[in-house]
């Protein structure tokens, strides 16, 4: 079930007992709705991508430049399953987590997966904002943000759960992604 554009009211508080794990493209809004969502659930916050730079002690940007994405998606799979064994928390990934056949199985098996499903425009003005996207230096940019979406999109749509990121403040996105939550879970037997 998708939640998106109708205005949202407060969400009905949830208990958390699982990784909530936000999946989606570079600019879904990932690591700022997480944020807001870890703040109102109570639960601490990891952006995956900021993991992995504090593990390997330089930037993303950098490990793709000097050992490529084979062995940045390697790195990425351990940060995450470690950052899984800490218990509860809210979980930002970067955009190609979820593509990675072992690290999606393992997320599937132990989060609740949360897609953040963002439209071109949306994705676009904010990625273009700011330079630090390895995989969009390319020739055409917005061919390959393009190109992305139509290859990881099909897999995006295998989470738990998907919630609409569009222009909305993050507070309102937070919002619709604890009412899909607590649907979610409503839903699930008992």
């Amino acid at each position: 079930m998708t939640h998106g554009m109708a205005k949202v009211t407060s969400a009905p508080p949830v208990a958390i007992e699982r990784t909530i794990v936000l999946v989606g493209m570079m600019g879904a809004g990932k690591s700022a709705v997480g944020r807001q969502l870890a703040q109102r659930l109570k639960l601490p916050f990891y952006d995956a991508d900021h993991e992995i730079e504090r593990a390997a002690d330089c930037s993303i940007a950098e490990i793709f430049r000097q050992y490529g994405e084979a062995y940045f998606r390697a790195g990425e799979r351990r940060v995450i399953a470690r950052l899984l064994e800490e218990g509860p928390c809210v979980l930002a990934t970067g955009g190609g987590a979820f593509m990675d056949p072992e690290t999606r199985a393992m997320m599937k098996d132990r989060t609740l997966t949360v897609w953040l499903n963002a439209d071109f425009d949306v994705l676009w003005e904010r990625v273009s904002r700011r330079s630090h996207r390895p995989l969009l230096k390319t020739e055409d940019p917005k061919g390959t943000l393009r190109q992305l979406m139509t290859d990881r999109y099909p897999v995006y749509a295998e989470a738990d759960i998907t919630v609409l990121s569009d222009r909305a403040p993050k507070e309102e996105t937070a919002e619709r992604v604890l009412h899909a939550v607590a649907d979610h879970l409503e839903s699930q037997p008992q």
